[in-house]
This record gives C-alpha cells, structure tokens and sequence, in this order.
C-alpha cells in the first residue's frame, strides 16, 4: 500500500445501499409452502429463496391485505 494512503484519515461514510441488503432469517414454513416455491422457482430458474423474497417484496409494494 501506498504511504500516501492512511486510513486513519479517511473520513467514512454510510453506505448508500444498506437499505437494499439483504438480512438473513429463519422462517418456519410448512413442506407445502415450500415444495410450492421450490417448483415455482425452478420453473423460472432461480433459487426458491430468491422467489420467496421477490413474492414477499411484492406483497411489500403492492401493500397486500392478508386474507384468511
């Protein structure tokens, strides 16, 4: 590394994409609701955890009502 770079000058700031990131948490769901998920995904081609996400994120747009 160069001398000129001192870290400890650095000033930091927030990072501009941490309300994109993900976070990763344990969810207990029934085999059928994944099974589901598992074949929905591997229909379009990705992780069934990607498209429980993208399902999810939607329901978050769209401001879903949950229905019994």
């Amino acid at each position: 590394m160069k001398p000129e770079y001192h870290l400890a000058n650095m000033k930091s700031r927030p990072n501009p994409y941490a309300k994109q990131l993900n976070q990763p948490v344990t969810l207990p769901l029934g085999i059928e609701v994944i099974e589901f998920f598992q074949k929905k995904a591997e229909e379009k081609g990705i992780s069934y955890q990607e498209l429980i996400n993208l399902y999810l994120q939607d329901c978050v747009l769209s401001q879903r009502e949950i229905s019994f």
